[in-house]
């Protein structure tokens, strides 16, 4: 199909104008052809992010009526405001939120595109679950966020590129994460973002290419040490089928997935990898797996072009291995200690995921 043939094919698959044949040829096509599907995808959680913007400046525009009002009758006053940048953060938190939520719906939408208008053809079975990012989408990002980001202050370096991004999360609480060695290839600066869109300065600590896993250290006066992480790393090996879930950020908000175990290898029988059935996309990279006691059991690194819902992760095992072997390479690593004890198991998920959600950050690699 035509380029644009394939965007308003979209357009009335989600309006429901397809008739039947159409609309089963179509859900065929996405099946079959990953491209298509990431496209439709992403052009639902833009629409809906738009209809949420749009919610929130009526609501806004009723509060300011409501405020207005009250001003005239005299029922409050309105305080002299605070020249200083934490007045205008507090001020604009939830219109930058939603404004930043926008502008990630739409890089996402302008790569997608990109991947799809640009494709060549290619011999490689997997896919690097990493975010890139183009200038051109960075421009864009950036006049959404120009009227009510003035007064922010970004940990990113001045004028530096945002070349690619994915996702971390601690292995010690005193700022110690772990990602996938991709993820940051090619970057010199470092800064993680919590779910709470705060920034952090990082460093790298360890990486290593051959088995995709680097270490980073957020060496930040911001950040706040964490005394104990709510979950630990399995040391032994997942049994086939066992229920499995993941936080990461494909998104500029953290998302979450769940699936099981499909193999106890990766590619092509790779013994440092494992198979899991749960949707990734790219942002997914360095992202921890986890079982239902709470316990990591791998980092998600990579995806099979050829098959819908393959997905590889890093076995945990190799992540011990990494933490033992820079602790007697580097001595002022010694002290690195990684969470022995789960302290989540037998809760719901919910409470699960609201304990670890703080310790998973989305890596920008500048």
């Amino acid at each position: 199909m035509e380029d644009l043939q394939i965007l308003d094919a979209i357009e009335r698959y989600l309006r429901d104008e397809m008739n039947p044949e159409e609309k089963a040829y179509f859900e065929q096509l996405r099946k079959t052809n990953p491209e298509v599907d990431q496209l439709v995808v992403e052009h639902t959680m833009f629409l809906q992010q738009m209809d949420r913007f749009a919610e929130w400046k009526n609501f806004k525009s009723t509060l300011q009526d409501v405020h207005h009002q009250l001003l005239d009758n005299g029922d409050i006053k309105e305080e002299t405001p605070r020249a200083t940048v934490v007045h205008y953060l507090k001020k604009y938190k939830r219109v930058m939120a939603v404004a930043a939520s926008i502008a990630g719906i739409t890089t996402l939408l302008i790569a997608g595109a990109a991947t799809y208008y640009n494709r060549r053809a290619s011999n490689e079975d997997l896919q690097q679950l990493r975010r890139e990012f183009k200038q051109e989408v960075a421009n864009k990002k950036n006049e959404v966020l120009n009227e009510v980001n003035q007064k922010m202050i970004s940990k990113a370096p001045e004028n530096a590129e945002l070349i690619s991004g994915g996702t971390g999360f601690l292995i010690d609480g005193k700022g110690y994460l772990v990602t996938n060695a991709h993820v940051i290839k090619g970057g010199s600066t470092f800064v993680v973002q919590n779910n709470k869109a705060q920034e952090f300065r990082a460093k790298t600590v360890y990486v290593n290419e051959s088995n995709d896993i680097a270490i980073l250290k957020i060496g930040d006066p911001d950040f706040k040490p964490q005394a104990v992480l709510p979950y630990s790393i399995r040391k032994n090996s997942v049994e086939l089928g066992e229920p499995l879930f993941t936080l990461g950020f494909p998104r500029d908000e953290i998302v979450y997935n769940e699936g099981y175990m499909s193999a106890k290898t990766g590619f092509n029988g790779d013994t440092m990898t494992c198979q899991i059935g749960v949707p990734a996309n790219p942002g997914n990279s360095g992202g921890p797996v986890f079982n239902r006691n709470g316990e990591v059991i791998g980092i998600i690194n990579t995806r099979q072009r050829t098959a819908e819902g393959v997905v590889f992760a890093i076995t945990a095992k190799n992540i011990i291995r990494t933490l033992e072997t820079i602790k007697k390479e580097d001595s002022t690593l010694r002290n690195l200690k990684f969470p022995a004890n789960t302290q989540i198991k037998g809760l719901e998920r919910v409470q699960q995921i609201k304990k670890i959600e703080d310790c998973v950050f989305m890596v920008k690699s500048y």
